[in-house]
């Protein structure tokens, strides 16, 4: 995306016309080549994925993250990619986003002039402006992916995001760590935080692909990936949605 003015990585398919796409944000202190497997991943199931490589610095603001997602679409609806073989359906998007990068996903799909056509946010976190915000006048359909302690994770606005978002459905990983998406070490090692782990990686891969597989192209194979009646294999079923905690019980839980 680099030649466009935006930088970032764009894994793709071989070949294909009118290809669905995904812009995808990441994480704090974590560049997008981290999600390189992810990535190659939704390209290898036909889905074009763009990350921008902005906002990397210690205080990033989210809305330029979120403003970055927006551009990354409009590269990827307005250019054509490869050698000329590929191009992508203006009617077939949407953004996603990991920790940081996944409440950026919400303010672009709430402010973006290149509407999504869905929205996952994968272990989401706090962020100012807060997410819940955006969410509250999203229409369009979302999903929150959540850690088993996410609900009272300090960081984490999973639940929150969730409540908020009149059109998504949370789906809690069973056994998975929010901060071991990345792949390699990530500069939040230093500060004693959770790095890569591959049983997370592989679950979100698969519930991420089918997700989007099943809103982008209607894949009737995968509609249950979008059903939020239908409890998902690796996910913690829900008999409702839990109820926010305050942040004085976060901090508390975290102390214990």
């Amino acid at each position: 995306m680099a030649y466009a003015g935006l930088a970032g990585v764009v894994y793709t398919p071989a070949s294909g016309y009118r290809l669905p796409a995904v812009a995808f944000g990441h994480d704090w202190l974590t560049g997008a080549h981290r999600y390189a497997g992810l990535l190659e991943h939704l390209a290898s199931w036909g889905i074009v994925a763009a990350a921008p490589d902005t906002c990397r610095g210690l205080a990033p603001s989210v809305l330029d993250s979120a403003a970055d997602l927006g551009r990354a679409l409009e590269i990827a609806t307005e250019i054509r990619l490869g050698p000329g073989r590929i191009s992508v359906d203006r009617a077939r998007l949407a953004v996603a986003g990991h920790g940081f990068g996944g409440s950026a996903a919400v303010f672009a799909a709430a402010g973006s002039a290149v509407k999504p056509k869905a929205v996952a946010a994968i272990f989401p976190t706090v962020t100012t402006p807060p997410a819940e915000q955006a969410a509250e006048i999203l229409a369009v359909p979302g999903v929150v992916f959540a850690g088993p302690g996410d609900a009272k994770a300090l960081r984490s606005n999973a639940v929150e995001l969730a409540h908020a978002w009149p059109s998504a459905t949370l789906r809690v990983i069973a056994k998975t760590s929010p901060a071991g998406l990345p792949q390699g070490r990530r500069l939040t090692g230093f500060f004693g935080l959770p790095t890569s782990d591959r049983r997370t990686q592989r679950r979100v891969r698969a519930l991420l692909a089918g997700y989007l597989l099943a809103q982008l192209v209607g894949d009737k194979t995968y509609r249950e990936f979008a059903d939020p009646q239908v409890p998902l294999p690796r996910t913690e079923q829900l008999e409702a949605l839990p109820e926010p905690v305050s942040p004085e019980e976060k901090f508390v839980a975290l102390l214990k």
